[in-house]
């Protein structure tokens, strides 16, 4: 049963997004780490960097400014791996 939160959301929604959020932290964290496929994270980074872009949003519409700051933070981290990885000097 969804929380009451999501209840506005197709009933889909949430499971969708959860299963999206986990896929993006284990691309951002297990190709660098095993070395396999190691171009992966910063797709992956982004991916997860617009999954919590639209966290941040929904948050802002719905005027719910405590849940912003994990959303918040978890976007700004992507950015920099995303960006730090596609950048000229990607490390």
């Amino acid at each position: 049963m969804p929380s009451e939160r999501a209840a506005d959301a197709p009933r889909w929604a949430p499971s969708v997004i959860g299963v999206l959020e986990i896929l993006g932290a284990v691309g951002v964290i297990l190709p660098a780490l095993i070395h396999v496929a190691p171009g992966l994270v910063p797709v992956a980074a982004t991916g997860l960097a617009l999954v919590m872009a639209g966290a941040v949003a929904l948050h802002l519409r719905r005027r719910e400014y405590p849940a912003l700051a994990p959303s918040g933070i978890l976007l700004v981290l992507a950015v920099v791996v995303a960006w730090g990885r596609f950048g000229p000097y990607g490390f």
